[in-house]
């Protein structure tokens, strides 16, 4: 463990006796809860693809290395830091989803991924809290809303580039925490029940325009209409989940799901852990979502707490999506469970905003400077 004296003035000195500890141990447990359930629901996935039974689990554990430098080097930064790096990453990752329209690995009809020295990357993952920081910074220099023209132009054009993949899901986490950030800005009510029809009507056309959107819709409204069958196994292994599990390594549910170390690595840990490891689970990413409110409402800087807002929007809207899809309460989207799921783009880039979190939210003078 650290030791600092208060006295010191080195850089992680300053660091350690700023950050939030609490909010800290808080995303270590949940790191390290994630790999303990990849290491119980990967082997069959793994068996089934013709890979050694910890291929995902061993590769998550090295993802955890880089996630790790990436949450603890972003929390080093000053507010004007965070802001540099937003601004150069979203550069980045923009000519990266170009290029992964045309040179990406095409998968199931879609093109998400790059190929990048033998690296797989998503680059959309890392385009979401990049513009956040972008946009926070645009809606600060004017008092309101006086400048959301410019952030609004921003994230249409990476909500467009994601629908050209096509990745509906993530253009609408894009969206929501763009509409979380005008209303941290001071959108009036009015204007957000109005910005919520504008959501309603956005849903609607991507229902006739993307067939995959429409078929997962008439699913979770009608599981008859057609191939219920992930979300189906998923639900029925948290209905009938005993309160402590029938053990690690002891369901069944994990041999019967393609994507149970990821998108519904959720229905594993209730089978086998319980519903009381469901319930733990579900309250430490409350407590991290409540402690992360608690500290942006202590933040006095605008830049710093509507960034702050649109990361932990990210993080918390994230984890709602991906257990709503397991309870068969939200129609499937594809999104993992923050730090939890197998997945080393998503784990990075979550990490790499909850970084940013940290920074923003450490006790600094009211009067230095941010951007």
């Amino acid at each position: 463990m650290m030791r600092f004296s208060r006295t010191e003035r080195g850089l992680l000195a300053r660091w350690w006796w700023t950050v939030d500890h609490t909010l800290l141990a808080g995303l270590g447990l949940l790191a390290l809860s994630g790999l303990v359930f990849v290491l119980a629901s990967s082997p069959p996935v793994a068996t089934r693809l013709g890979l050694p039974p910890l291929h995902f689990a061993g590769r998550h554990a090295l993802f955890l290395l880089p996630a790790a430098l990436l949450l603890f080097g972003a929390s080093l930064l000053s507010p004007k830091g965070v802001y540099r790096l937003a601004v150069g990453l979203l550069a980045i990752s923009l000519c990266m989803l170009v290029l992964t329209l045309l040179i990406g690995t095409e998968t199931n009809g879609a093109r998400r991924w790059l190929p990048i020295g033998g690296l797989i990357l998503q680059p959309g993952e890392f385009a979401k809290p990049a513009l956040v920081g972008v946009v926070a910074a645009l809606l600060a220099r004017a008092p309101g809303l006086g400048n959301v023209a410019p952030g609004a132009l921003l994230t249409g054009l990476v909500v467009l580039l994601l629908l050209s993949q096509p990745n509906v899901g993530m253009a609408l986490m894009v969206a929501a925490m763009f509409a979380v950030q005008l209303f941290l800005a001071g959108l009036p009510w009015l204007m957000v029940l109005g910005l919520a029809v504008v959501g309603v009507a956005g849903l609607w056309q991507a229902y006739l325009f993307f067939p995959h959107v429409a078929d997962r819709i008439d699913r979770f409204v009608d599981p008859s209409s057609g191939d219920h069958y992930q979300v189906g196994r998923a639900l029925e292994a948290v209905s009938g989940a005993a309160w402590f599990g029938s053990g690690p390594g002891e369901g069944r549910v994990k041999y019967l799901l393609p994507d149970a170390h990821s998108d519904f690595v959720f229905a594993v840990i209730a089978e086998e852990f319980g519903l009381i490891a469901c319930v733990a689970l579900l309250g430490l990413f409350g407590f991290v979502t409540l402690r992360g409110l608690q500290r942006t409402e202590m933040v006095a800087d605008r830049f710093a707490m509507l960034a702050a807002g649109g990361l932990l929007a990210h993080f918390g809207l994230q984890a709602i999506g991906n257990i709503g899809v397991n309870l068969s309460a939200l129609p499937a989207t594809g999104m993992t469970l923050p730090f939890i799921s197998y997945g080393g783009s998503s784990l990075c880039a979550l990490a790499l905003g909850m970084g940013l979190f940290l920074a923003l939210t450490r006790r600094r003078p009211s009067a230095e400077v941010t951007i």
